[in-house]
């Protein structure tokens, strides 16, 4: 049963008399698009463009991997399993994310790889 006030309206009506109005559409939104802060990209120097190089070409597909890489406004890391490696298109596909090499900033292999594993010994 609804509560009424002493003039006779619902309160949940009564409430919605005192919402706020937004005269200015969008310009809460635009005002936090303003706040948020940009990380520069950071270019590579010959020696880490060839270690890193060196360190994607040695992933394979089912290695855990942690990837920190360029994404939207700044660096992001995740890590995972890697479904594939496509050097003709430059990138790497790790779960269901597609990472471009250009976009790469730092790759590390997560020792629980299956290719890192030693070979088990027979009884």
């Amino acid at each position: 049963m609804p509560k009424y006030t002493k003039n006779g309206q619902v309160r949940a009506g009564r409430a919605a008399q005192f919402m706020p109005f937004a005269a200015l559409t969008g310009y809460y939104e635009l005002a936090r698009a303003q706040e948020r802060v940009v990380e520069p990209r950071h270019e590579p120097t010959e020696d880490e463009a060839l270690a890193l190089s060196q360190v994607v070409m040695q992933v394979r597909r089912g290695d855990l991997i942690r990837v920190t890489f360029y994404q939207g406004d700044g660096y992001i890391t995740r890590a995972g399993a890697v479904v594939a490696v496509e050097p003709a298109f430059r990138r790497l596909r790790l779960d269901e994310l597609t990472i471009f090499f250009d976009d790469i900033r730092a790759i590390e292999r997560c020792p629980a790889s299956a290719a890192d594993e030693p070979p088990r010994q027979r009884p």
